[in-house]
Parts: C-alpha cells; structure tokens; sequence
C-alpha cells in the first residue's frame, strides 16, 4: 500500500515538472521577438505617409550606414555631395502677418546642402526642374559625383530624393536613412542648417 502511495505520488511529481517545463517552453517562444516584415519597395515613389518603416534598399543608389559614410566623406572630403531634405517648417495658416514666429533651428551634417521638399512624392514641374538645377550645380555637371541623401529615421522623403537623383542620370547615389538623428546618436558633430528657398508647391501645405 505504501508502495503504491509513493508511486502515486511520484507520477504526480512528474506531471506538475512536465507541466511547469511546458509552460515555461511556451513563454520563452512568446518571449522571442518576430522579425519585422521587410518593407518592399513600391514601383514609383512613396506619396504620403512619409513617416512610416522604410525598405533595405533604393533603387538605383545604395544604402550607408553611419560607419560607412564616414568612410566614404574621410576617402573623398569635399567631392561628397551631402543633401538633406527634410522639410522646413511652414509659418501657421492663419497667423496674423505681424505676430512674431521663431521655428527652432535645425541642424544637420556639417557641409550638407538643406533642399526642402525634393523628397515629396510628387513635385510640381517648378519644384523639379529647381532641383534638377541644384543638383546640376552642386555637382559641377559630373554626373558620378558622390551624392548621399538624407533627412531623418524612418523617413520616406530622403529615399524618394535618392531614387529621383538616380533617374536623372545621377550614377553614384546613395541613401542615408539613419539621417540627422543616427548622426547624432553616434556622437558625430552637426551644425546650424539654413534652408535653400524652393519655388512654392501649389496645394502643398
């Protein structure tokens, strides 16, 4: 009688550490993080919504990281073209004409040229030939120049810019998508930003 009592008891020991080795199993498969979906490009260029996850890849350019565009402005300095397009901040609609507005200042990448509004989906015919012009300026007409395209994380405005340098001709383009902030997260220098003025976006906000 005994014996049967042990045994008993044994089994049910074993069930409560079979149970336990389960529950535990199940909590450290719910404790692993699923790998994020990849973002796939879109066949043209992204049109709203600029703000969102961005692809692994840009089409007709190729993708730094903070290290390697360090290595790439320390092997070329100056030949680097930097260009950043985050948008600048608009006065508030409906502001009176002679109240004060002071937006803060932004910076980004020390000897970058600041180009709002080119990573837009869509430009109007004016704001496109504008940025045709710049680059075609910036880049003396040397259409290998290193261009590398910039705004912020997660931020669809410099991967459209990249990809429209690249149907332009532009043959040595890149994209930086950790942008002013990954520059900064790394302890890197940045510096006073002052916008180049585009033409005015008709219905564009």
């Amino acid at each position: 009688m005994r014996l049967g009592t042990a045994a008993r008891a044994a089994g049910l020991a074993l069930g409560v550490l079979a149970s336990g080795l389960l529950a535990a199993d199940a909590l450290a498969q719910s404790a692993t993080p699923v790998p994020a979906t990849p973002v796939p490009e879109p066949p043209g260029y992204r049109l709203d919504d600029y703000r969102a996850p961005v692809p692994a890849t840009v089409t007709g350019g190729r993708v730094l990281t903070t290290d390697a565009l360090r290595d790439l402005l320390a092997r070329q300095g100056d030949r680097v073209i930097l260009v950043d397009v985050v948008s600048a901040p608009r006065r508030p609609a409906g502001m009176a004409p002679d109240s004060p507005w002071m937006p803060l200042p932004h910076t980004d990448l020390p000897g970058s040229v600041w180009l709002p509004d080119v990573g837009r989906g869509a430009l109007n015919p004016l704001l496109e030939k504008w940025f045709q012009q710049q680059l075609a300026t910036l880049s003396g007409g040397d259409k290998s120049r290193p261009l590398v395209f910039y705004c912020l994380p997660e931020c669809w405005m410099s991967w459209n810019a990249t990809k429209r340098a690249a149907s332009y001709g532009y043959t040595n383009v890149a994209w930086y998508p950790d942008g002013v902030d990954g520059w900064r997260v790394a302890g890197l220098p940045l510096a006073t930003a002052t916008a180049l003025t585009p033409p005015e976006a008709p219905g564009v906000p």
